[in-house]
């Protein structure tokens, strides 16, 4: 255990200057999210564009391209949000039905198969299936936080549990630790989301 939380220092205190920032602002863009404010998506966007470098470096070539992934949901979602009628906001928070679950679900499958194909057959990554998992779960969850479905925050959930580990594992210990924050604030969201549509 002392040998863990001394290799935890150590990868904190060689934490470069990106991916503090990066993490500062991938923090801050969950912030605002589980507010359902519109700085969510410029926060979120410089997060992103550093991670798609940290990502590519660390050989983490999935989650490389989910941040490229969530760059473009990131403009959709800005533009989704920001719809309005007659100062009317079009898009409200609402559950996912039944078959918008089936279809999620199969979104995340396909996109593992694809994904650990990819990867297992084209790159050198030493993680495959996990960074092709985590990989398929943020991608149905950051769709549906543009489309503000409380469900998205469930896959966020799922994706920081395993995240956490995952970058532990490839020495990047304070974006590991920032996958421990988004999980609290993950939970917080999904409470924060399920009330606003109670009180509304």
């Amino acid at each position: 255990m002392n040998n863990i939380f001394q290799l935890f220092i150590d990868n904190i205190l060689q934490t470069s200057l990106l991916e503090f920032f990066a993490v500062v602002f991938g923090l801050l863009s969950v912030w605002y999210s589980r507010k359902v404010n519109i700085l969510v998506y410029p926060t979120g966007i410089v997060s992103v564009l550093i991670y798609v470098y940290i990502c590519f470096k660390a050989g983490l070539y999935a989650d490389m391209g989910i941040n490229g992934v969530y760059f473009v949901m990131s403009v959709f979602g800005w533009y989704n949000w920001t719809r309005k009628i007659q100062d009317e906001t079009l898009v409200k928070i609402t559950f996912l039905s039944l078959k918008g679950h089936l279809f999620a679900v199969g979104v995340v499958v396909v996109s593992f198969f694809m994904l650990s194909y990819v990867l297992t057959h084209f790159t050198d990554s030493t993680v495959p299936y996990i960074d092709s998992f985590t990989t398929a779960v943020f991608i149905v969850g950051m769709w549906l936080m543009a489309v503000k479905k409380v469900e998205n925050w469930l896959y966020w959930i799922v994706g920081d549990i395993i995240c956490m580990p995952m970058f532990f594992y490839k020495g990047l210990a304070f974006t590991s630790f920032q996958y421990f924050v988004f999980l609290i604030l993950a939970v917080m969201g999904f409470i924060s989301w399920r009330k606003v549509i109670k009180n509304a």
